[in-house]
């Protein structure tokens, strides 16, 4: 990597100190801070890209503090709040030199402040800009320069002014298989906050994202949006100040939760904070999702420009009642369809005590004999005989208290000695002290072993099912408890650091009871994430096109599951269900022995079609059409498009169905108006019967500004259904098609 430093000392001339402007720009963005040694740190501009002079010219320099902390204007929001030994909290930071590095891949301008009142306080604010895409990174660092501790009551990431006083917010809220809701609401006057408390499973209710609307609305195409994330395991918070101000009307702030978290520092120590992740779009939050997830697919997410495979899960198939017969059974049959990875899920250990539920057997990670009395070799070499891969289910950061590891470590759990612990899972299911080193080489150890004996072993599935109900460590002394949100996030991440140096080559997907880890923070460990353990595909739609707001496709697993839901009680038929799991990596969660004739056909198919098309899916830009949280909300469309605007791949949902409903125009986006396009259906429901559109060649130009009617997705079905399938009524039609620039 090509590195140069650049280290500019703000020197005194003629007696005085000189304010610099730095300006930090991405191919389409920009950002501006004044920095004068012995003054504030300004923040000036955040938007288009820009020279200072139009900036200055056109009236949009601002002039706020960068990071504020609390001591001199105490009634105004506050980035830092930090006690000293003798429990002053007063605060004034003043910039004391700036240094520029320039990376291959962006530039980053770093601050260095010294608070005037404590000179052994510095902190370090550092803005980093991407060369090959409109990403802005912001965190900061905390020095303590002095021989007694600290303690960091409040230490936001990033500081970001807004001028703008009709913002609309959108978030993203739910929960456990209702994960990844938008939430959009005008933003209120006064202070909004997007918190997150569970510490370990910490999007489960919020996601650390959000996207503002800047002139009233949030639309896909139209509008300008500033979008952010944080890129942290751990708890977070954001702050959205609307104070209507003329010169600043909003305010953000976004970080690690302080909530519980007083952080003591001592002496000589430091802590860098996450970085918050922002990207500027003015053609509405679409462009914004691009870019994050262009920035993540080239610089964040590991491996984000490879290619995905095709698995079969066991759980929502067999859940517990894993056999050496019901594996190689469901092996053969998979591979019969075309998959290209079989994962065994929860149930396959516990010698002791054998995984039969939740209740037992976490933290004893060996075979079961009763289960599988060969071990998971004959297995592997199955899937290898098959052509395919072997992956296999661990959640190593969990222990049962029905376990032969609790049984020799009770302590190596968190939990307050003075209470009955909350459990989890089983109702008996406990986290483990990360900040323990032994338990931190314990977790290490459950993966080495595992991949040391079967190095063949191509996938790992890493789970977590339980968040910090017991924030009481049994390792640290009691004077630095409030360290233990950010110090177990922090054990994590060390964890996963070598985890990587020894085994860079192994994919490993995140669950955490489906997506409440959704976070930038895991992305350069693992190269996937389950985003739900929603397998109902109607509610898939609504929970991936939430999150894909803001995380790219191939990161967001989807599975075709049983055509009854069990969670929903819905039926829907099995092109629905492949077409919705196709919008992202494609796997399977079911038993395929269970399938009749017909409906084995036509899944071949689409594991085949699946994979003319997944190099468009997984790395294209996604376009997002027809949402399914607005209007009408019975039809859904979105679309992938190559780089080079060659391909496509149209997505198309009905959900519901209406007698005589109009035919639905939908207007494509993202290709070019100049050439012209193939049109193909990648798997009709029925084999050489495709929809009427298939094989037709329409200009990029009449796709985008007219538009194309598929009658196929407005009609009932007929009295024989197709693939044999039993449906509920005529609700839950699918067409996708594949475009294909035509020389």
């Amino acid at each position: 990597m090509k590195r140069a430093l650049i280290f500019l000392s703000l020197l005194a001339i003629a007696g005085s100190a000189v304010a610099e402007n730095y300006l930090l720009s991405t191919p389409n963005t920009s950002l501006c801070l004044t920095a004068e040694v012995g003054k504030p740190l300004y923040f000036r501009y955040y938007g288009s890209r820009a020279e200072v002079d139009d900036i200055r010219a056109a009236g949009r320099m601002l002039k706020y503090d960068a990071y504020p902390a609390f001591g001199t204007l105490c009634d105004a929001p506050y980035a830092a709040l930090v006690k000293q030994h003798d429990g002053d909290n007063a605060t004034k930071f003043a910039v004391e030199k700036v240094e520029q590095t320039t990376l291959e891949e962006l530039t980053r301008v770093s601050v260095w402040l010294r608070d005037t009142v404590h000179p052994n306080l510095a902190v370090k604010v550092n803005y980093s800009a991407y060369n090959d895409c409109d990403i802005i990174k912001i965190n900061t660092e905390y020095f303590n320069e002095g021989k007694k501790p600290i303690v960091l009551q409040k230490y936001m990431s990033a500081v970001l002014p807004i001028q703008s006083d009709n913002c609309v917010l959108m978030q993203l809220d739910g929960s456990v298989k209702n994960e990844c809701n938008e939430s959009v609401i005008p933003l209120p006057v006064g202070v909004h906050n997007i918190t997150t408390t569970t510490a370990s499973r910490i999007a489960q209710y919020h996601n650390a994202s959000f996207m503002l609307g800047l002139d009233g609305r949030l639309d896909e195409t139209a509008c300008p949006v500033i979008a952010g994330t944080l890129v942290w395991m751990g708890n977070s918070h954001f702050e959205f100040y609307n104070t209507l101000a003329a010169r600043v009307p909003t305010l953000f702030m976004g970080g690690i939760n302080p909530a519980a978290s007083d952080y003591t520092l001592a002496g000589g120590k430091s802590l860098a904070t996450p970085e918050m992740v922002f990207t500027y779009a003015t053609n509405g939050k679409g462009e914004a999702s691009r870019s994050l997830h262009r920035w993540a697919r080239r610089h964040q997410l590991l491996d984000g420009t490879k290619s995905r495979e095709i698995l079969l899960n066991s759980w929502e198939g067999v859940h517990f009642d894993i056999s050496e017969t019901s594996m190689v059974d469901m092996t053969k049959d998979f591979a019969e369809l075309g998959g290209e990875l079989f994962v065994v899920d929860d149930g396959w250990f516990g010698d002791k005590y054998p995984r039969n539920g939740g209740s037992t057997s976490l933290g004893d990670w060996t075979i079961a004999p009763s289960k599988l009395p060969n071990g998971i070799r004959p297995l592997i070499d199955l899937a290898h005989n098959n052509g395919m891969k072997f992956g296999i289910w661990i959640e190593p950061e969990m222990v049962n208290t029905t376990s032969e590891l609790y049984e020799k470590h009770p302590d190596w759990v968190l939990r307050h000695p003075d209470f009955e612990p909350t459990y989890g899972r089983g109702k008996s299911q406990l986290l483990l002290d990360l900040t323990n080193p032994k338990v931190q080489d314990h977790v290490f150890k459950v993966v080495d072993d595992l991949l040391s004996q079967y190095p063949d072993i191509y996938y790992i599935k890493w789970d977590n099912n339980m968040s910090m109900h017991n924030a009481q460590s049994q390792y640290l002394p009691k004077e630095l408890q409030s360290n233990l949100s950010v110090d177990f996030t922090l054990a994590l991440e060390k964890i996963l650091k070598r985890i990587r140096a020894k085994y860079p080559e192994v994919v490993i997907q995140l669950c955490a009871s489906g997506g409440s880890r959704l976070n930038y923070g895991f992305l350069p460990y693992f190269q996937e994430m389950w985003t739900s353990d929603q397998t109902d595909a109607y509610h898939r739609v609504l929970i991936q096109w939430g999150a894909m707001n803001f995380f790219p496709s191939n990161m967001l697993a989807a599975h075709v599951g049983s055509a009854y839901s069990k969670y929903t009680q819905r039926l829907m038929p099995i092109k629905y269900r492949f077409d919705v799991a196709s919008m992202c990596r494609l796997g399977m969660e079911m038993v395929p022995s269970k399938m009749n004739a017909a409906e084995k056909e036509y899944a071949a198919r689409a594991i085949a079609g699946y994979k003319t098309i997944r190099p468009v899916v997984q790395q294209g830009d996604l376009y997002r059409l027809v949402s399914p949280y607005e209007g009408k909300r019975d039809f859904t469309s979105l679309m992938y498009v190559t780089e080079d605007k060659d391909r496509a791949v149209l997505f198309a949902y009905r959900h519901l169905f209406k007698h005589d409903m109009s035919n639905i125009i939908i207007r494509l986006q993202g290709l070019n108006p100049d050439a012209k396009y193939a049109i193909r259906e990648v798997t009709p429901e029925v084999e050489g019967k495709p929809v009427a559109i298939d094989g037709k060649v329409v200009s990029g130009r009449y796709l985008m500004e007219e538009g194309i009617v598929i009658p196929e997705l407005v009609k009932g079905f007929t009295k024989n259904a197709p693939l044999g399938e039993v449906r509920a009524g005529n609700d839950f039609r699918s067409v996708v098609l594949e475009l294909t620039k035509v020389n």
